[in-house]
């Protein structure tokens, strides 16, 4: 499939879940539309993320049936290799929910998983782009996301984070500006 056709095809898939009828409180939720991306974008094989989305079967059902009532889309299924800080990161995450939506919680367990992937976290979540894990992670996780004020890569930012907070620093530089890796952290990701 060309992009043309996968970004047309994701804007299809995006839309039509949107237009699923979502309760009046989740539907003003501005993390349904990210979902949805994230959604359409796993359809069109993007991203790496299993049918589970990292979920509980009973918290995916919950997603799907309050969020997008309906058809469930058949999401490919793939194998995703675990990794050992996924719950400490779903805990940063958490500590830091905005607590207005039930999908705070989900997204903490979906953008922990997508952490294991190998690509840039909004490519590995199957977002159409950066600007839409940007909005996700402000919406959803705002104090995490506000100190992230050197616009660095949101990857790499968790994982700073991570690290930084159990005393394990991963840059040699006393700071980011003197580190040599600086141009790969806050460089554009295209």
């Amino acid at each position: 499939m060309n992009a043309v056709s996968s970004a047309t095809q994701r804007h299809r898939v995006r839309a039509g879940l949107l237009s699923r009828p979502a309760a009046a409180a989740l539907a003003a939720d501005p993390n349904r539309p990210v979902l949805a991306s994230l959604l359409a974008g796993r359809l069109c094989g993007e991203g790496m993320l299993p049918a589970s989305l990292g979920l509980p079967e009973t918290e995916r059902d919950k997603l799907w049936s309050t969020y997008f009532p309906g058809p469930r889309l058949a999401l490919p299924e793939q194998a995703v290799d675990d990794i050992p800080e996924r719950q400490d990161l779903v805990a940063i995450l958490l500590e830091h929910r905005a607590g207005r939506f039930p999908s705070e919680l989900w997204l903490a367990f979906i953008v922990a998983m997508a952490c294991g992937g190998r690509d840039h976290l909004w490519q590995d979540l199957g977002l159409a782009d950066r600007g839409e894990l940007s909005q996700l992670l402000g919406n959803a996780f705002p104090s995490l996301a506000r100190q992230n004020t050197g616009d660095m890569k949101w990857k790499k930012f968790l994982y700073r984070y991570y690290c930084a907070r159990d005393g394990i620093y991963v840059c040699p530089a006393p700071s980011c500006g003197e580190c040599a890796e600086h141009a790969q952290c806050f460089a554009p990701e295209t």
